[in-house]
């Protein structure tokens, strides 16, 4: 495998998702943490098919916030953001903000004038040699 003319520091990918109901884990239609973080894996795995032509493999999470809920009924979107590097190693800082919003009941949803910051993170990628 060979390097693509896209890795270098400030690559971005972006993903935008809808929260399913069925994803809701606690009072108020809250989902857990662990999803933004399963969103990362996913749009770090589509930067790393840019970069190298490899799923990669996710190594570590350096630092991981969460700084506001995410709800059933949100849109998040999910940004990669390559900020380092190595003969292997990827460093990237994520962040998923929540875009729109759902009224908590199931029957409709608005767009969010100031889209809010739910959880923000650097991890670390590993591709083949």
């Amino acid at each position: 495998m060979s390097r693509t003319s896209a890795c270098e520091p400030g690559l971005r990918i972006t993903h935008r998702r809808y929260v399913p109901y069925s994803h809701a884990h606690y009072a108020g239609n809250l989902v857990d943490g662990a999803y933004s973080l399963g969103l990362f894996g996913d749009v770090a795995t589509e930067l790393c098919i840019a970069t190298d032509e490899d799923e990669g493999l996710f190594a570590s999470y350096s630092d991981v916030q969460f700084r506001a809920p995410v709800r059933a009924g949100d849109v998040i979107e999910v940004v990669a953001e390559l900020v380092r590097v190595g003969a292997r190693s990827r460093v990237i800082d994520f962040t998923a903000t929540v875009v729109a919003r759902g009224d908590g009941d199931g029957s409709s949803s608005r767009m969010l004038a100031e889209p809010l910051l739910a959880t923000t993170a650097t991890g670390t990628c590993v591709v083949p040699a």
